[in-house]
């Protein structure tokens, strides 16, 4: 029998992120390659200004590269001294890079500005990786949405049928939907900001170590690594934080509409959709479990919270904050996971989805044609004046339930309608409305 490592987090009770994409984008091993990425791209942007040596930059982009000479876990257990992981890998850094030039590894810099700027290179790494999930979910919808605009669906509101739609309007709804989140996602990724300040935000160290302009240093210090820079420090002005909550708790919820929508669409009762490969059961062999759905409903339903403790860090205090920055790391990570877990999950599920038009048709019948009521209300107040129409209508709906007769038929029965062709007003497929013109607009949207 074999011992796991207690330091390690295989995700055993996170199938939403297990095995994704995002999840070894944000693993302890990325964040510690993110930190040393964050170093080097420091050391490099002061070479370029004449503020270090580019022997200096030689040196510390190349002991930083080099893995196998930071151990995570002692990094781990070394960070409950200082209260950030920061402070004891510059201390293994600086090592590692020698005498000469070990002086200039996190030169000028606060463990803030290094941790921060980790987590935005975590972040946008993360955020890519969801971007193409996203996009792979979106092409599908697409599909969707133009191979079904016309197929005929039951319209829910209030879990009851309400009136006729089209299963091609919904997935272009979804689609809209993920599109959203695209854009926000994107609009997020595009502004992540490197941090750097120094002690308190004022750049006074690199003054002191020659810095004829030290507003110029962030600006190089983004160019090395693929980021932006802001007009100020933001140790406490934590907009790219919110700005990812943000988009992030956005991102779980378009995707959990999509999932909650399954979810409903595949009861056995109902059974309009079905995964293309559903989950078992550990006790019911029969059962095909709507387990991506399951796991993209888990995650929308968590993000909300997480993102909730980021918010919560906007109130930081003073020029640096106790507390209200540490609080970040944590939900945030775990955000990325989920989102990113969930949008792997979304495009395996919408790849899979099997739709059922005909179970869908069979549906649009359950109510006798009641379904259509709204229709026939408009059409036959015109003939038989509004008040005569009514009541019609709702004598004819009460016995359509009592004797589970078709409505076209008791209309027929009607004197006053016998003359009238009953069999298009009360076809429910066709009065879906506007829904494949919608359809239409909606799928112009790129």
């Amino acid at each position: 029998m074999t011992t796991a490592d207690p330091s390690s987090d295989t995700g055993l009770l996170a199938p939403g992120w297990t095995g994704s994409p995002a999840a070894s984008a944000t693993s302890d091993t990325a964040y510690l390659r993110a930190l040393l990425d964050a170093e080097s791209a420091l050391t490099r942007a002061q070479a370029a200004l004449g503020l270090a040596p580019a022997e200096a930059a030689t040196a510390v982009t190349t002991a930083a590269a080099d893995m196998d000479r930071f151990h995570v876990r002692s990094l781990a257990e070394r960070a409950r001294g200082g209260g950030n992981p920061v402070i004891p890998l510059v201390a293994d850094l600086t090592k590692a890079v020698g005498g000469e030039y070990g002086p200039y590894v996190h030169r000028g810099a606060t463990s803030q500005d290094i941790m921060d700027t980790a987590t935005m290179l975590v972040a946008s790494r993360t955020l890519d990786l969801v971007l193409t999930d996203l996009a792979r979910t979106e092409r599908v919808l697409s599909g969707l949405a133009a191979a079904h605009r016309d197929t005929a669906m039951p319209g829910r509101t209030l879990t009851q049928h309400a009136v006729p739609t089209t299963f091609g309007l919904k997935a272009a709804g979804w689609r809209s939907l993920v599109l959203d989140a695209r854009d926000r996602v994107r609009g997020v990724r595009d502004a992540l900001p490197v941090q750097l300040g120094g002690a308190a935000g004022t750049l006074a160290a690199f003054t002191a170590y020659g810095a004829e302009d030290a507003l110029a240093l962030p600006d190089a210090y983004a160019r090395e690594l693929g980021l932006t820079a802001t007009l100020l420090p933001w140790h406490t002005l934590r907009t790219p934080i919110a700005d990812l909550a943000g988009c992030l708790a956005f991102a779980a919820g378009a995707l959990g509409k999509v999932a909650a929508d399954v979810l409903v669409l595949c009861r056995t009762e109902i059974a309009e959709v079905s995964e293309g490969s559903g989950g078992g059961s550990s006790a019911m062999p029969h059962k095909a479990n709507p387990v991506r759905s399951t796991l993209i409903a888990a995650a929308a339903r968590r993000a909300p919270q997480l993102a909730a403790v980021l918010y919560g860090s906007l109130v930081a205090e003073d020029e640096r904050p106790a507390g209200a920055w540490h609080a970040e790391w944590e939900p945030l990570r775990e955000l990325l996971r989920l989102v990113g877990g969930a949008a792997r999950d979304a495009a395996e599920l919408t790849e899979g989805l099997r739709v059922h038009p005909d179970a869908m048709r069979e549906h649009l019948d359950l109510t006798h044609g009641l379904i259509v009521s709204e229709r026939l209300s408009a059409e036959l107040a015109p003939l038989l004046g509004r008040a005569r129409a009514k009541e019609l209508l709702t004598e004819v709906a009460r016995r359509a339930y009592a004797e589970r007769l078709p409505l076209a038929e008791l209309l027929a029965g009607e004197p006053e309608l016998k003359d009238h062709d009953l069999s298009a007003l009360t076809d429910p497929a066709r009065y879906t409305g506007s829904a494949g013109a919608l359809t239409d607009r909606a799928l112009e949207r790129r």
